[in-house]
Order: structure tokens, then C-alpha cells, then sequence
């Protein structure tokens, strides 16, 4: 009961319905890309969010997976401005 309070609790956002369980392994194509997450249960990854809402789990440990972060990061500071 505790654990499920402290995880509710954690920046008072609903628990995540969809997780990573297997991971891709492709190299997707960065302007398909809108957003992500990052998980780190039962998985470590990220889950890109791509233009057509599909949801795709990759190792957070490729070169072009923080290469795609860092642009939907840039993407979401310009749009802010």
C-alpha cells in the first residue's frame, strides 16, 4: 500500500499506462519524432512519440537516440519562446 502511495504521489502525474517491456532496436527517423519519455522501469528507455501518435521504445544508450532528444528539447524551447 505504501509503495503504491509513493508512486502516485511523484510529481502528482497519472501513472503511466503504456511501458517499455522490449526495446527496438532500428534507428528511427528523427523528424518523425515529437516527443518522449524516459523510463527506467522494468526497462531503462526511451519512448518516442512519433507524428502519428505511435509509441516506439528504444535503448537510451545509442548515439542518435540523445541526438533526438536533444532536437524535440530544442523544438520544445523555441515553441515556448
Amino acid at each position: 500500500l505504501s509503495v503504491f502511495l509513493l508512486l502516485g504521489s511523484i510529481g502528482s502525474q497519472p501513472m503511466r499506462k503504456l511501458s517499455c517491456v522490449s526495446l527496438s532496436t532500428q534507428q528511427l527517423n528523427i523528424r518523425n519524432l515529437v516527443s518522449y519519455e524516459k523510463q527506467q522501469v522494468p526497462v531503462n528507455a526511451i519512448m518516442f512519440i512519433t507524428t502519428r501518435g505511435i509509441k516506439i521504445c528504444v535503448s537510451p544508450d545509442h548515439k542518435w537516440v540523445q541526438a533526438a532528444i536533444k532536437k524535440i528539447d530544442q523544438k520544445r524551447t523555441t515553441k515556448g519562446k
